[in-house]
């Protein structure tokens, strides 16, 4: 339907559905972890020539919907345009700075998260079963892909860091040579048709393209990245993007999607440190409390080092995760006015990031799941693990990320799966101060943990800009968050690493939680008693994700309702 020639509200939903086929196309395992088979074969295509492809697409996405005149439209199809323009085109733009040339990843690359990812997969069929085998043929090509892309990166002058090639070579190393019938590749799901015959057929079928096609296409890339890539390797202090010959536009790109903001990377620096020297004043109230002593030295130093607050064992984690879950599922009522219909559960896994959440299956095959990485138990604190339930569950990804699901015919399925970072994380570290509100945290010690994790998201904002803006080393970012928070070591070590193969990334939690913070400040100043936080939550998450400034918007409209 048209008005005098300008594209109208129904054209917006249908350009955000036919938006969301093209996502679930070039994304098919994230169709499949959604519950859509229809790509159950693939494997996302990682070759430069899919790379243009995508981009020419997002950008011929980003003109129809800039063609829409939003004085045509009402209601909640403005969101729609305003979260398809801002998603395609920041895509777009960031896919241009070509990242996947030093793309080499011991945080999120393939032999990192597919070990998570493949076991998390729904096969509810026979024909499931059959699919899973093709999948595990497009993996195989996928690596020999991201192989090609490294070399293009040799060719560009555009190569990763030292640390990021030792570590990835190693990972690498420990698979290949490995035992195939102990990869976690083939703890796949077993159709519940299959019985054990049919089922030992199937994972042999599985375990031969491990075998043939997987494990060779990783032994090329370790020796393609051992030999090629690593004589050219960036020394890591010079492990920033800042450092490669666009690196300016690239970060200050990464900046604008991972933020959805007009920010620069030295305000952001500076928000940093003004929110660690926030937070100092806090530890020292609590420390005195909680471990007899207000200087933030030794309470960084007794939160890091004492053994009898740290875990040992990761069942301990899982279940602690678990009691937090359990607290915070029994309070939701009094805080929300929507709650997901499904649940979340938390499983421990030994590589990836150390903490993360995937969504549920919407077709029932899988609820939310948050998984906490125990390769090294005692990185985790007792202290932090509430703090992180909080944030990864319950009220935190899985109340908004299901919710998001669960609105059904409200908002277009683009806008139900869009996960803009700001939005999302932001959310996220929000729900751990609100936790605290909440009445969650258990004990003092558990309300330090609060503050050790608002320290590691304090600390991001100020090495992420660092390290990709100002020039820091990798050793200055670890220096830094060693003297600025409690973390330890080796949490520390393996975050600046994430940060460093990720730029930007990090930015989006405290940039996303100062902003929701400010929008519910500003609401209550208007309201006073009329403020009702029930409905303020449902209107920020009832919208699933959104780029901050259409939240902003959408906060001031219900605010002015009331």
């Amino acid at each position: 339907m048209e008005r005098g020639g300008a594209p109208v509200a129904d054209d917006i939903n249908a350009l955000a559905d036919e938006y969301f086929e093209f996502l679930s196309r070039v994304g098919p395992t994230a169709a499949h972890m959604r519950g859509d088979y229809r790509y159950m074969d693939r494997f996302e295509d990682l070759s430069r020539d899919a790379e243009d492809d995508e981009i020419a697409v997002r950008r011929s996405f980003v003109a129809r919907a800039a063609a829409v005149d939003p004085s045509n439209l009402h209601g909640d199809d403005v969101t729609t345009r305003e979260a398809l323009i801002f998603d395609a085109e920041t895509a777009a733009d960031l896919a241009e700075t070509r990242q996947a040339e030093f793309g080499v990843d011991p945080t999120a690359g393939l032999q990192a998260m597919l070990p998570v990812l493949v076991p998390q997969l729904t096969v509810d069929t026979p024909e499931h079963a059959d699919l899973m085998v093709d999948k595990f043929g497009a993996i195989a090509a996928a690596y020999d892909q991201l192989t090609d892309r490294f070399r293009e990166g040799v060719a560009s002058g555009r190569t990763p860091a030292e640390f990021a090639i030792s570590k990835t070579i190693a990972q690498l190393d420990a698979v290949v040579d490995a035992s195939v019938e102990d990869d976690p590749l083939l703890d796949v799901q077993v159709p519940s048709d299959f019985d054990a015959q049919a089922a030992a057929a199937w994972k042999s079928r599985l375990a031969e393209a491990v075998a043939k096609e997987i494990r060779p296409a990783m032994r090329r890339q370790r020796d393609a990245i051992r030999d090629e890539v690593a004589p050219s390797a960036r020394p890591d202090d010079r492990a920033g993007v800042m450092w490669l010959p666009d690196g300016e536009v690239l970060y200050s790109r990464a900046i604008h999607r991972y933020t959805t903001l007009p920010m620069q990377a030295g305000e952001i620096h500076e928000v940093g440190r003004q929110q660690i020297a926030r937070l100092g004043d806090e530890y020292r109230i609590l420390g005195a409390e909680v471990l007899g002593t207000s200087d933030l030295s030794a309470i960084y130093r007794a939160l890091r080092e004492d053994p009898d607050l740290h875990h040992t064992d990761g069942a301990e984690v899982v279940t602690a995760s678990e009691t937090a879950m359990a607290t915070a599922r029994a309070a939701m009522g009094d805080w929300f006015g929507r709650l997901p219909q499904t649940d979340c559960i938390v499983q421990e896994t030994k590589s990836g990031p150390i903490a993360f959440y995937f969504p549920p299956a919407l077709d029932g095959s899988r609820p939310g799941v948050f998984f906490m990485n125990t390769a090294d138990p005692t990185s985790w604190g007792r202290f932090e693990i509430e703090c992180t339930s909080f944030h990864e569950g319950i009220p935190g990804h899985h109340l908004q990320i299901a919710i998001a699901q669960e609105l059904g015919d409200q908002v277009p399925s683009f806008r139900q799966h869009a996960y803009l970072a700001a939005f999302s994380e932001g959310w996220g570290l929000y729900t751990e101060r609100l936790a605290d509100e909440m009445g969650l945290y258990s004990s003092p010690l558990a309300r330090l943990g609060m503050l050790a994790a608002d320290s590691m998201r304090a600390c991001r904002l100020v090495v992420d800009t660092g390290m990709h803006g100002l020039g820091w080393s990798r050793q200055d970012a670890i220096n830094y968050m060693m003297e600025n928070s409690p973390i330890s070591l080796h949490t520390i070590t393996e975050e600046v690493d994430r940060y460093l193969v990720m730029p930007g990334q990090a930015l989006s939690y405290m940039i996303g939680r100062l902003e929701i913070e400010r929008l519910r400040a500003e609401a209550e100043a208007t309201l006073g008693d009329r403020f009702d936080i029930k409905g303020f939550h449902d209107t920020v998450i009832g919208s699933a994700s959104i780029p901050l400034e259409s939240l902003d918007r959408l906060v001031r409209e219900w605010t002015a309702r009331q």
